[in-house]
């Protein structure tokens, strides 16, 4: 090697060396982080011990601070964890943690009430895609409601712990991405309860409930392995994963949810699903049953065989049994025959508040329309019991439709219903001796019952019958 070329290489090499030992120096000492759901502008649980987390150098001491109270602990395999006492509505407020070399900040945080929007594509569409969408976009500047949208986060196969989103202040510049049934539900309830508000959206198009789910939680029921494996996805456990375990313990009122669709094949197998997966969300939070409101599936029927969404409907509907602090918002109305994605957002995420204002908040409000409850025979007619009749029944139109009734040969008729006081009378000239009515029991129903306090009854069947989705052996 020649002289020169030798004092190019040992140049070069002390180069590699003093960055490699810069590179291994700031990696030491990477300094304290507040984790990414701590970002400007989140808002903060009310009423709550309230877990904030992020990342720091191992041993270092880590003290967290806001609104005058102040944690201290140490980081631990370069983590911290700390827990906040509750706090009362208001702000804003500036986060703080510190350690030895650093300190982070998030700004402009507000303490109110967190709800988290789950689902599918019904809840994932958004704002600028509903119906009225230039008007309501125009309209939504309301710095007392923020907005944080989870990015999609697929094809995680272990619990991930770095959220892929951003706290904004809601605004025209920001609420058409977001979705439209949790904005909607988002603003009711901000409107009524008079404190800050904060959304959370976490939701994928197109997947199933076991997706948003632990595999420990699937594995603990067995009836759930029966489940026909015909989609690609099934198995995966990638949006709780990767978008919904990120978000781990950071402290919620409740949740609500939009999903059901790309589980209908399953309606049976979704009476014990649905359940798990609401149990499964309520114990990694560690908060108790707290509020889970969900959507039942809209009217459609392009392209699906008969039958089949009444009975992902009825498990739904036997849900709010089955899960303590649960309700359910009816949508009857709002359906588009050929479009899976109705655009009348608006009531549906309204009906949520109502729920939440009930469940959530102790509020006396009717929030449910009409469920069916029982049923006794009187001759040829069927006389059907409701609870959630609030101070009346009422039909939207001349008389009810969506009735049919059937005798001990199981085969079921048109029929016609009258409202008696709090009851519904049904009969055909078909049926002499009634033993099963079904209200609204088809993919796209034509319906009209309603309570006067202006909510749609759930579809609903007297009968258990095998259905399309049960299987054989059941």
């Amino acid at each position: 090697m020649n002289t020169s070329r030798a004092r190019f290489v040992v140049v070069v090499g002390s180069f590699l060396a003093i960055a490699v030992s810069l590179a291994v120096g700031s990696t030491a000492q990477a300094g304290v982080a507040l984790g990414e759901i701590f970002s400007d502008n989140a808002v903060l649980q009310q009423g709550m011990k309230l877990p904030v987390w992020g990342t720091a150098d191992a041993g270092e001491k880590v003290t967290v601070s806001i609104a005058g109270q102040s944690v201290s602990t140490f980081a631990s395999g370069g983590k911290w964890r700390v827990v906040l006492a509750p706090m009362k509505a208001g702000g804003p407020f500036t986060l703080t943690v510190e350690g030895p070399n650093n300190k982070a900040e998030a700004k402009n945080l507000l303490v109110g009430e967190v709800w988290i929007a789950g689902g599918q594509s019904n809840m994932e569409w958004t704002v600028k895609k509903a119906a009225n969408a230039e008007a309501e976009i125009a309209g939504s500047a309301n710095p007392q409601i923020h907005l944080i949208t989870v990015a999609h986060r697929q094809k995680a196969t272990s619990p991930q712990s770095r959220v892929n989103g951003k706290w904004t202040e809601c605004g025209p510049d920001t609420v058409g991405e977001f979705s439209a049934v949790a904005y909607f539900f988002g603003r009711a309830l901000q409107k009524k309860l008079g404190v800050p508000v904060g959304l959370v959206s976490c939701n994928v198009g197109g997947t199933t409930a076991e997706r948003w789910m632990s595999k420990e939680a699937f594995d603990a029921e067995p009836t759930l392995a029966e489940m026909p494996r015909t989609q690609k996805d099934k198995g995966d456990f990638d949006l709780y994963n990767g978008m919904l375990h990120p978000l781990i313990p950071y402290a919620i009122r409740g949740a609500i949810w939009y999903q059901g669709e790309s589980n209908a094949i399953e309606a049976w197998h979704y009476r014990t699903l649905f359940p798990a997966m609401i149990k499964c969300w309520r114990d990694q939070w560690g908060q108790g049953d707290f509020p889970f409101l969900f959507v039942q599936l809209a009217p459609y029927n392009k392209g699906l065989k008969e039958g089949i969404w009444p009975e992902l409907r009825e498990a739904q509907l036997m849900t709010t049994v089955k899960s303590p602090n649960t309700a359910m918002a009816v949508i009857t109305d709002v359906g588009e025959e050929q479009n899976i994605h109705p655009v009348k957002k608006q009531p549906v995420g309204e009906r949520l508040a109502l729920a939440a204002r009930a469940l959530a908040y102790g509020e006396k409000v009717g929030y449910s329309g009409p469920i069916y409850e029982s049923m006794t025979v009187s001759g040829p007619q069927a006389i059907l019991h409701f609870k959630h009749a609030g101070p009346g029944l009422v039909a939207k139109g001349h008389k009810l439709v969506g009735f049919t009734i059937a005798g001990d040969d199981k085969k079921f008729h048109d029929a016609e219903a009258k409202i008696e006081g709090d009851t519904v009378v049904v009969s055909s000239r078909d049926v002499s001796k009634p033993i099963a009515v079904r209200f609204g029991w088809a993919n796209y129903p034509i319906v009209n019952l309603w309570n006067k306090e202006g909510l749609p009854a759930s579809p609903f069947r007297t009968d258990d019958f095998p259905g399309l989705t049960q299987p054989k052996d059941k």
